[in-house]
Order: structure tokens, then C-alpha cells, then sequence
């Protein structure tokens, strides 16, 4: 016992006479003198510390200015790559709440704590660690003076394998975890005025929660598989638009009469792809610069749509105007004169700006991006608009068909057959009915209701609509003969004009023949009579 207790003296007077130096070292050696001494160390310590450090800090920027400091994107990336092993091997674990994600609680490594890796057959060491600041300074911004980062450890002997592949691996990984995990947002764009003000932002967002997918799309099951698969190549296609030179972006033109399902459709290509939508309101945009500023902000993996592209602005094929009569107008009415110019001032995106948006040099920033058009009156719009290369796959949405109708029945009613199905189907040929009424039609309005109830109830709907649509087309019919009936005496009285009029070309020309004739003869006669 009595060595036992010498033997902890010594060694508590050790550790005592390290400290004194140590902390003698710090205080009064220089410090050109004190880092020429640890460098030194370093190097005899390497030659029989075989392994090596590397430091991914917390935050990034000038440690001397708060407002210059930002949170590290591969620090976020690694806590996030480390949470499943830190929850399962860690045992002092830090709980954060995570905005915008659908695992709203994310567990991490608390200080000094360390979890493994393994990486084609190597393993490596992750610790978590932490700097506190000595200096102290006076602001109205909070300092940070502890400040965290993850320490990775691996053998020297692994250096290239380390630093050309596993960090990237860690890096992907940890940001595909996050996109995996975040809940995705239905953004719309702001009123430029308000972006200068305090924490003001371009794009404003809600939680995006449309339950609209591929299998509840009321179309042929033929055209969802083409749209399927061309949206699955575009998504894995990266490597394949570099190749060629395009910016990876891809444009989507919905056209169909109104209630034929196409915000339905853009609602499932977001949940099939897993992607963000912006939902660009056009007549809030000042000019091309605020366009562009708005598309700068957009993120990847989204889809920025534009609905009802024919009436948002003064984007169609009509674009001469008539002038002349603008301007006289506005001499009449002067207080006219100046609401459009309020309104001309407000909205100034032009075709070219758009299509430079769309396709130009600007549409390259980012990447991943889909594009989608939506219209009721495709023929609107002007042709350099919606050419290939700007909106590339065009899709009609057009009125319900018969196998339409059987998603509809399916999602509404759940069934999947039934014997009024064949009476539908005949009608379905010979009305058009959009996928919105038959939808409408087929939902129950009351517990009393059961699907043969919806589905008769669907049956009187399509003949109404059928009959409705005949008197139409009778009404059209009646309109135009009567047209054509009350066309045909101006058109008589013009030809019978036109014939007294040359009847009295005719008569007068005659005269006048004759009248030469005449004198002809008169002249004949005076000169046989002289000669």
C-alpha cells in the first residue's frame, strides 16, 4: 500500500510539473518561438503516431465579424450521414429540431463523443469536438464562443482512398438523407417591394401536401407510363445532359379545355419525383431582371410552373398592336391613359425575357429543374414560346374517356366494375365530358348514396351534357343559316347593281359604236363623192 501511494505522488507531482510548464509555455514563450516548437513536436510525434486528423469546423467565414459567419453545408451533411450510427452506438446524444423535414427531431453526437465507420473494408473514427474562445468582445450580436467540429481519423495508409472518395461519399450520402427526409414546399413569389425589408424573402412558401399521384390520374394508363418514364430519365440524366451540353432542365406544356386535370397532373409529377414546385404568378414580376432574380432563388429538384400561360401577360402571337387607335383612345380618356401606364410600369416581363428565362444563358443556374406551361387555348400562344427545346414533351389533357372514367370509378367509389360501366362507356364516345364533372358526379353527397346511385347519377349527367350539347350545336346550326339567309340579298342587290351597271357601260358603249360607225360611213361617202 505504502508503494501503492508513492507511486500516485509521483505521478500527481508529474502531471502538476506538466502543467506548470505547459502553462508557462503558453503564457511567456513568444509566438513565433511557440510555433516553431509545436511544429517540431508534430512532426516527431507523426513517426509514431501513425494516423491522421482532418477538421470539418461548424461554421465558416471571418471568426472576427458574427454577421460574416454561416453554418458549414459539409458539417450539416456529416451530422446528418452520423445520425442513424450516433443513435445506435453513441451514448451521450444531442437532441435538434429540424424545420422543413419529416423526422422533425434529429439525434447527433454530443461532445467528445465518437461513433466508427467502415468504407470498403476500412474503417475510420468520428469524433465530435469543441473550441471555446478566449477573447471576449462587446456587440449587439450574440458571439459564438463555443464553436463545435467532427474530427476525422483514419490510418496514413489510407490517405488517397479518404480524401478522393469516402468524404464525397459522406457528403452525398448526408445531402440525399436530407432531401430524402425534408418535407417538400408550394412556393409562390413575392411583390418585389417587399424583398428589401427585414428577414424579407422572394419566395414565400406552405408546406406542399397534394395527394394527387400517377395511379388516381384520371387518363390512359398509356400515356401516364410515357410521362412516367420520361420524368425517371430526366431525374437520373445528369451525367447524360453534360455529355450534350444542355442545361439539365426539361419543359412541360399541359393544354386542354378547363377541368381536365392539369394542376392534378403537375401535383403528381412533384410526388412521383419528389420535387418542390414554384409557382410563378408572372403579372407580380416587374421586368426580365426581377425574373431572373427570382429564378437565382429557386433550388434544384423542383418544378417552376406558370398557369394559364395565355392570360398572364402579353405573351401570344399577337404581338402587333394597333397603335393608332391605343393613342387615341388615350387622348379621350386621359385618366385611362394613366392606369395603363401604372399597369404597363408594373408588368414589363417580355417574350424575349421569358424565353431567355426558360432556354436562355440563365436557365443553365442550378439544375434539375422541370418547366411547366399550362393553358386552355394552346393555339394562343406564339410558337417560340412552346417550340421544342423550350417546353420539349407537349401533353393534351383532353375531355374523359372511357378508361379515364374507370380510374375515377376506382378512387371514388372503388369499384372496378359494374353493369352500367358499358352504358357509360357508349356515352363517354359520343359526349364530351371532362374528368372534373365525371368526378363531381361519381363522389357521394350523402351516406344514403352507394356506387350503383353515383354511377346512375353519372349516366343522367352524361345525357344531359349530351343534350345540351346537340341544342348547342342545333343553335349554331339555326345562327349560321340565318347568316347565310340574310347575306344572300345583299349579295343579290350587290350583283343586281353590279349588272346595271355594266348593262349602262354596255348601252353607253354601244352608242358610241354606233355613233362612230357612222360618222365612218359619212366619211366613206364624202370621200367617194370627192374622189
Amino acid at each position: 500500500m505504502t508503494m501503492m501511494g508513492e507511486t500516485w505522488s509521483h505521478i500527481g507531482s508529474l502531471i502538476a510539473t506538466i502543467m506548470f510548464l505547459w502553462a508557462m509555455f503558453e503564457n511567456y514563450f513568444p509566438d513565433h518561438l511557440r510555433s516553431s516548437i509545436l511544429s517540431y513536436s508534430m512532426k516527431l510525434v507523426s513517426f509514431v503516431y501513425p494516423y491522421i486528423n482532418i477538421t470539418f469546423n461548424e461554421f465558416i467565414g471571418d471568426s472576427d465579424e458574427y454577421m460574416d459567419l454561416k453554418r458549414s453545408d459539409a458539417y450539416a451533411a456529416i451530422e446528418t450521414y452520423l445520425s442513424g450510427k450516433s443513435s445506435r452506438e453513441a451514448r451521450n446524444l444531442k437532441a435538434a429540431v429540424v424545420k422543413d423535414s419529416s423526422q422533425p427531431v434529429q439525434l447527433s453526437m454530443d461532445e467528445n463523443e465518437g461513433v466508427t465507420d467502415e468504407f470498403k473494408g476500412v474503417k475510420l473514427s468520428w469524433t465530435v469536438k469543441k473550441n471555446t474562445t478566449r477573447t471576449q468582445s462587446f456587440s449587439i450580436f450574440p458571439e459564438i464562443d463555443e464553436k463545435k467540429y467532427y474530427k476525422l481519423t483514419f490510418h496514413k495508409s489510407h490517405r488517397d482512398l479518404v480524401c478522393g472518395t469516402y468524404i464525397n461519399h459522406v457528403l452525398q450520402k448526408g445531402k440525399e438523407i436530407t432531401v430524402s427526409n425534408r418535407q417538400r414546399k408550394l412556393y409562390t413569389n413575392n411583390p418585389s417591394q417587399n424583398w428589401e425589408r427585414y428577414k424579407a424573402r422572394k419566395w414565400s412558401h406552405v408546406t406542399f401536401e397534394h395527394p394527387a399521384t400517377f395511379d388516381t390520374l384520371a387518363m390512359e394508363s398509356k400515356i401516364k407510363l410515357e410521362i412516367v418514364n420520361d420524368l425517371e430519365k430526366f431525374s437520373k440524366g445528369k451525367d447524360y445532359y453534360t455529355k450534350i451540353g444542355k442545361a439539365w432542365k426539361r419543359g412541360y406544356l399541359l393544354y386542354g379545355p378547363p377541368g381536365t386535370g392539369k394542376s392534378s397532373m403537375i401535383a403528381a409529377m412533384a410526388n412521383h419525383l419528389e420535387y418542390d414546385i414554384y409557382d410563378l404568378e408572372l403579372t407580380t414580376v416587374k421586368d426580365n431582371t426581377e425574373l431572373r432574380r427570382l429564378l437565382i432563388e429557386t433550388t434544384g429538384k423542383s418544378i417552376i410552373v406558370i398557369e394559364d400561360i395565355d392570360c398572364s401577360l402579353d405573351l401570344t402571337g399577337q404581338r402587333k398592336k394597333e397603335k393608332k387607335k391605343a393613342k387615341d383612345e388615350e387622348a379621350k380618356d386621359p385618366i385611362s391613359r394613366m392606369t395603363k401606364g401604372e399597369e404597363d410600369s408594373n408588368s414589363k416581363v417580355t417574350l424575349s425575357g421569358l424565353l431567355n428565362f426558360i432556354d436562355g444563358l440563365w436557365s443553365a443556374i442550378g439544375g434539375e429543374r422541370i418547366i411547366v406551361f399550362t393553358t386552355n387555348y394552346v393555339e394562343k400562344l406564339d410558337a417560340a414560346l412552346i417550340r421544342r427545346g423550350r417546353m420539349d414533351k407537349h401533353i393534351e389533357l383532353s375531355y374523359c374517356g372511357f378508361e379515364a372514367f374507370k380510374v375515377l370509378a376506382k378512387n371514388y367509389l372503388d369499384v372496378d366494375s359494374h353493369p352500367l360501366f358499358a352504358t357509360i362507356g357508349h356515352l363517354l364516345e359520343e359526349t364530351n365530358i371532362t374528368p372534373a364533372d365525371v368526378a363531381e358526379n361519381l363522389m357521394p353527397k350523402s351516406v344514403n348514396e352507394d356506387a350503383e346511385a353515383c354511377l346512375k347519377k353519372l349516366v343522367e349527367a352524361i345525357k344531359t351534357a349530351k343534350e345540351e350539347a346537340t341544342k348547342k350545336a342545333e343553335e349554331e346550326a339555326r345562327l349560321k343559316a340565318e347568316k347565310e339567309e340574310k347575306e344572300k340579298p345583299e349579295a343579290t342587290q350587290e350583283n343586281v347593281k353590279i349588272d346595271e351597271s355594266l348593262a349602262k357601260d354596255v348601252k353607253e358603249n354601244g352608242v358610241e359604236v354606233v355613233k362612230d360607225d357612222k360618222s365612218l360611213a359619212n366619211e366613206a361617202k364624202e370621200n367617194g363623192v370627192t374622189a
